[in-house]
């Protein structure tokens, strides 16, 4: 049955549906748009009501989102708390398997999903909202929900990506999230998120799905603004350069895979009238800002903050940016007001600046201690599992994940420093490097490129080329050319361990069980 118009008077107005409902444009103007479409403020703003009305009070229970569009998530994300509810997406591109557990894990009061994804909720979950066509419907479960209610204040439940491993629930609350997102408009605008602008808001344009939490903040920030949201639910280079110069785009994000797909796409000639990128979700590399910007003469500013901090917790001020310029290119920012940083060695000692560590932080944005594992923190700092320097300005420098580094005998191997030298190679587009099993070493560092259309990289070339590079033992036992593009995540992020568990080792007879060269 349709559902009534109809808006919950209770909603809380210091929770994050005020980025909603303080919005200030005007009802008839277009705030979402995406590739095939837009809707306006009056839209996403009755829609959401709506959708609250009918879900009832929700008092801090679990309210699944799965769904194929943004703009759906971002009625079902206002609607859900708009009825007191806790958000909790989940990727409609998961596979069944996946997607089922992550229900009964989360035991939902409802379900919000679509027409194209109804069918793939198991009837076990009846109580279940169905977009279809502009219009809101329901099926009502005959027996009422008797599951766990979230802590007061709880937003939203965000997995992390899983890229090492599996996914795991993280809570934020609303506080939490509002404050960091207002702290980052102060500190770009330099001055307080709350202030008066009479500047036009300028489009944001958010390449990630609203399934993950790179795409839900950065649509909250833009909204904070009160500016348009141009969304990209799947990545594709080529939209991107068209929706840039469609909405002339002056400013967004992008992870780093993305910037190397587009710098990789030979559809994309140029990215007028973008001029400032700010990188998100993962570790940016100097070689990848300066190549960039050389190709597209757009300026790259790094970012860092990871879910379970809340979002946003280092990154670049404007009086940052006027003293610093270019001389910082490739470093992640200074820690934003109230965050603090510390870089600890393997025995949990701190370490000097320059020095590269793991990186902890401290954050006021992020989730509640007693929701993580106990082991992620030392004296209230987060472990994040980053490798990092902090340089004696203060700025954050970070060097790959704690988890990729290469165990070579007992040398340490960065990935990203091999990564950063394939580059370098005239042949090479990109390049991922990872550890495969060695019975005599350990792990041993493999390399897999992307090759320049039109060349055949050769293997024996190309190490060669990085023993005049690199230490020795740095370089990779193997290369490996792909025909394909690298096994990615929902936000473009390489999956080292499919590369890893694909590799077959050489068996030349003159070559060992790694496929390594005796006399390399």
């Amino acid at each position: 049955m349709s559902i009534r118009a109809a808006s919950n008077e209770n909603a809380a107005q210091d929770d994050l549906s005020v980025v909603l409902t303080a919005h200030s444009s005007e009802p008839a103007a277009e705030i979402v748009h995406w590739v095939s479409g837009s809707a306006t403020l009056a839209y996403v703003t009755a829609s959401a009501h709506n959708l609250a009305g009918h879900l009832g009070q929700m008092h801090r229970a679990p309210v699944v989102c799965v769904v194929d569009r943004g703009v759906d998530a971002i009625v079902a994300m206002f609607g859900t708390w708009l009825a007191g509810g806790v958000y909790v997406p989940i990727n409609s591109r998961l596979p069944d398997t996946e997607l089922h557990r992550q229900l009964a894990e989360c035991n939902p009061a409802m379900v919000i999903t679509t027409g194209a994804q109804a069918a793939r909720i198991p009837q076990s979950f009846s109580r279940a909202v169905t977009l279809d066509t502009g219009d809101w419907s329901i099926l009502d479960g005959a027996d009422p929900w008797s599951g766990t209610r979230f802590p007061e204040g709880t937003a939203l439940v965000m997995r992390t990506s899983g890229t090492t491993g599996a996914a795991k629930p993280v809570l934020l609350e609303h506080t939490g999230v509002l404050d960091g997102i207002d702290t980052v408009i102060g500190q770009l605008r330099g001055r307080s998120a709350s202030s008066n602008d009479n500047r036009p808001a300028m489009p944001n344009l958010v390449p990630t799905s609203l399934a993950l939490w790179a795409g839900i903040w950065n649509t909250l920030f833009a909204l904070r603004l009160s500016a348009p949201v141009v969304l990209l639910d799947r990545f594709d280079a080529l939209d991107y350069m068209s929706m840039v110069k469609k909405f002339g785009i002056k400013s967004t994000v992008l992870a780093p895979a993305m910037m190397t797909m587009l710098l990789t796409d030979s559809r994309v000639a140029d990215l007028s009238p973008l001029r400032l990128v700010r990188s998100v979700t993962a570790p940016l590399v100097p070689d990848q800002a300066r190549r960039f910007h050389d190709r597209f003469g757009v300026d790259v500013l790094n970012s860092y903050g990871q879910t379970e901090l809340g979002g946003e917790v280092v990154g670049w001020t404007a009086a940052d940016i006027r003293e610093f310029g270019d001389s910082k290119l490739g470093a992640v920012g200074r820690p934003h007001p109230g965050v603090s940083i510390r870089i600890l060695d393997g025995a949990q000692q701190d370490l000097p600046a320059e020095t590269v560590g793991e990186v902890f932080v401290r954050s006021p944005f992020s989730a509640r201690e007693s929701d993580l594992d106990s082991d992620r923190f030392v004296d209230g700092y987060m472990r994040t599992g980053d490798l990092g320097r902090v340089d004696h300005d203060g700025f954050l420098w970070l060097e790959g994940r704690v988890s990729d580094m290469i165990n070579r005998g007992g040398l340490k191997i960065v990935p990203q420093d091999v990564e950063t030298a394939l580059r370098t190679y005239p042949d090479v587009a990109d390049a991922c490097v990872a550890g495969v099993p060695d019975e005599r070493l350990g792990e041993v560092p493999v390399a897999w490129i992307l090759a320049v259309p039109g060349t055949q990289p050769d293997e024996m070339a190309v190490r060669a080329f990085l023993r005049e590079r690199i230490p020795p033992y740095q370089v990779p036992v193997a290369v490996r050319v792909l025909d394909n593009d690298f096994p990615r995540n929902e936000i473009g992020k390489i999956l080292r361990r499919e590369l890893v568990a694909s590799y077959i080792p050489a068996t030349d007879p003159l070559k060992g069980s790694s496929g390594e060269l005796r006399n390399a």
